[in-house]
């Protein structure tokens, strides 16, 4: 099989320290495979995306050597590509009129995400007076093996989830209009043919959502690997809202060295230009997944300061 992976960063921000350690992980793999590694810029939630970041995250990629092969790709210009997929799902999908109270004051529980777990309210039709607010997936029901999904994840090992007690039926296209996260990755993810998702582990209880799509897409499933994420001082995923900082392109060596400690990679030397970093980097993470889908334990990490 040949080897397609990416990166796929949302432009609500720069790049940080957190980030750089995905975009390094997607990046090593495919290199230590002899695969493609393409770039997808997720801006399809629109309004969360201010004008000039993308442009910024590409340059900020480019200023740490880190080449993308073909073009890059755009969510925000692919809505026919959601319109499409969306209208093959057909019986599976229905309109939902709940508000978040209404789902908050009546869930069945929460998922890992901190998420309500949806209780199937619209799923045999909309009350009297409500109107369609957003449009859901119905999973299989509980006790139906067919909902329960598991995976085994390169770095995390194996991963199952229950969709109808641990998830419910989720939304595909938003109460904004907006096409739902996991329907336009499962669409990209198949329309570019990625054969291997290295990302960070803030979206592996995503993937099962995105496994089930794949099966009623008729897509094919890709292999996945989630790394750790990289956190702050008091425990948070280093994100936009927990204060993260952008990445300092005048000093891209010891961000990259810094990023390759927190993935455990051993890197001698150290090296003296980002190109020899990346020499060096790709034999390092040959030997700490050994490829064969085998993942030495990690090293202590400290938070990112």
């Amino acid at each position: 099989m040949n080897y397609i992976g990416r990166f796929a960063p949302s432009p609500t921000g720069p790049l940080h320290r957190g980030s750089l350690v995905a975009a390094m992980a997607s990046y090593l793999d495919a290199r230590a495979h002899g695969g493609k590694w393409l770039v997808r810029i997720e801006d399809i939630d629109e309004p969360r995306c201010p004008p000039g970041v993308a442009e910024d995250i590409l340059a900020t990629l480019a200023a740490f050597g880190m080449r993308w092969d073909g073009e890059v790709v755009w969510q925000s210009r692919r809505k026919h590509l959601y319109e499409a997929a969306f209208a093959r799902l057909g019986r599976w999908v229905y309109p939902c009129g709940c508000t978040r109270r209404e789902i908050a004051d009546s869930r069945i529980g929460i998922a890992a995400d901190g998420a309500a777990v949806y209780p199937g309210t619209c799923r045999h039709g909309l009350a009297p007076g409500k109107t369609a607010r957003a449009s859901r997936v119905r999973v299989p029901d509980a006790g139906d093996p067919a909902g329960v999904i598991r995976f085994e994840d390169r770095w995390m090992g194996i991963v199952s989830q229950q969709l109808a007690t641990e998830v419910g039926d989720f939304v595909l296209k938003r109460a904004d209009g907006f096409w739902a996260y996991q329907l336009a990755v499962v669409v990209d993810d198949a329309d570019q043919g990625i054969t291997h998702i290295v990302r960070g582990a803030d979206l592996l209880d995503s993937t099962p959502r995105q496994i089930y799509l794949q099966q009623l897409l008729e897509a094919p499933t890709p292999s996945y690997l989630h790394v750790p994420v990289v956190t702050n001082e008091i425990g948070e995923k280093l994100s936009k809202q927990t204060g993260a900082m952008a990445l300092d392109t005048e000093a891209p060596l010891a961000e990259l060295l810094r990023a390759a400690q927190f993935l455990g990679l051993q890197i001698d030397g150290p090296p003296d230009s980002v190109e020899a970093f990346w020499t060096v980097a790709v034999t390092a993470w040959q030997m700490r997944l050994r490829l064969d889908g085998t993942v030495l334990p990690l090293p202590a990490i400290q938070p990112a300061q």
